[in-house]
């Protein structure tokens, strides 16, 4: 286990003042909540359930499960930045955030998580099933606890770990209709873990500083940027089978299949690239800006092709 005290920044980086007090808005709600986050994970939750259906879809619990979902990916989102208020002011990008500055206060900010776990749980457990709500509680778990609270502060291994989480969302659109892990949540919780490292990774690669600053041990931080570029690739390796494997299996069709595998080999070649570059905030902005899209347009892809009933 990596040990973060030896990532810290400078006794001055570390004690930085907070930026003036002001009042907080209802903006800064919506912010705590990391709106960016639950637009693309609402697309994959979706996809998801879409993916089960079969074209023959239950709106009104696709809106329920929707609904719960992004309710508790909300919380998980403000506990991360209830616990994460005191390193936020460390980072040059966080020092802003609501907690920082004081616009909102920690009772608060907690008090709102709770609120929004709590509802997001009970719509997932009353309208999309037992299965659907324990994919719920375990994404939170997995978020709150193992990432926020443990690994972010003490290993290299968070952003793998914390993956887990990020592959929920599907997967609880998938079993809201199923009420099942079979072959096909599997397969979507591949295609999000998969994702999210390399993704990750190329935002951490432009932002190394600004984390070291933050004394989160990251892989760029603690193994260098040369290191993590060699990590990304088994991951991006392992994505391409995702698309082969749901046209197999009988999921999504060949047009699916087709687009998929151009994309996920162009973010592979994208990958590889970064060896040979001389301009490494450049690549990694290019490569990030492409996971983004990569992931929307694949749910898209699959949503156009799911194989119908």
């Amino acid at each position: 286990m990596d040990n973060p005290l030896r990532y810290q920044a400078s006794s001055d980086s570390a004690t930085r003042s907070a930026p003036p007090m002001k009042s907080g808005t209802w903006k800064d709600f919506i912010h705590i909540t990391k709106p960016g986050i639950l637009r693309t994970n609402l697309i994959a939750v979706f996809g998801g359930f879409w993916l089960a259906s079969q074209w023959d879809v239950n709106y009104g619990k696709m809106l329920l499960t929707l609904l719960g979902t992004v309710l508790i990916m909300a919380s998980s989102c403000v506990f991360n930045n209830y616990f994460d208020r005191e390193l936020d002011l460390k980072m040059e990008r966080t020092r802003n955030r609501s907690l920082p500055t004081g616009r909102l206060t920690p009772k608060v900010v907690l008090s709102y998580a709770i609120i929004l776990g709590v509802l997001g749980l009970s719509v997932l457990f009353s309208f999309s099933g037992v299965l659907a709500g324990l994919c719920g509680i375990f994404g939170m778990f997995v978020y709150v606890i193992m990432y926020t609270l443990w690994l972010k502060r003490s290993s290299t291994w968070s952003t793998s770990i914390g993956g887990l989480s990020g592959a929920m969302p599907p997967v609880i659109g998938y079993v809201a209709v199923t009420g099942r892990m079979d072959l096909g949540a599997w397969l979507l919780l591949a295609m999000l873990f998969l994702w999210q490292p390399p993704h990750f990774w190329a935002l951490a690669i432009r932002r190394v500083e600004d984390y070291r600053a933050g004394g989160f041990p990251l892989l760029p931080v603690v193994k260098g940027i040369e290191r993590t570029k060699l990590q990304m690739i088994p991951y991006l390796v392992l994505q391409i089978f995702v698309p082969v494997l749901m046209y197999a299996y009988g999921y999504a069709g060949i047009f699916y299949l087709t687009v998929s595998l151009i994309l996920s080999v162009l973010w592979l070649y994208y990958a590889l690239k970064g060896f040979r570059t001389q301009d490494t905030d450049a690549w990694a902005k290019k490569v990030f800006l492409y996971s983004i899209n990569y992931l929307s347009l694949s749910f898209i892809l699959m949503i156009l092709d799911t194989v119908h009933k």
